[in-house]
């Protein structure tokens, strides 16, 4: 998505036991001087707020001041409120927005077929005077 110059520069995968809720980072610009905290989730069940409350916790362990909460299913509006009321930004991507935008990316996507649309080229024919 543009962050922080060559993928391979961009970001680092933590997801493992014992990540303290944080599952990856994001360096948002070249320099790292400003990072973005991950946590992923592959849940059938809504994610709620005590949810969101541990990863703002996590956060704070960190001395963070963004974060983004990826969830294949979705979120509670509990989970939702509380996001947007406290002073760290979390931003909350629920299945539907990470198809989107894996689709947007071409992240874990396939094309399976292309349409192409033809329209008549105008100046292909010459107009007789």
């Amino acid at each position: 998505m543009g962050y922080g110059g060559p993928q391979e520069d961009a970001g680092i995968v933590i997801g493992r036991a014992g990540n303290e809720g944080i599952d990856g980072v994001i360096r948002q610009d070249r320099l790292g001087l400003e990072t973005i905290y991950v946590q992923a989730k592959r849940w059938q069940v809504t994610v709620g707020r005590p949810d969101i409350q541990r990863f703002a916790g996590a956060l704070q362990g960190q001395r963070a001041r963004k974060g983004v909460f990826i969830t294949s299913s979705s979120f509670s509006s509990e989970a939702r409120a509380y996001a947007r009321a406290i002073p760290t930004t979390i931003i909350l991507v629920d299945g539907a927005q990470l198809a989107e935008l894996m689709i947007d990316h071409d992240v874990g996507v396939n094309t399976v077929k292309r349409l192409d649309i033809k329209r008549v080229d105008s100046d292909y024919f010459e107009t007789a005077s």
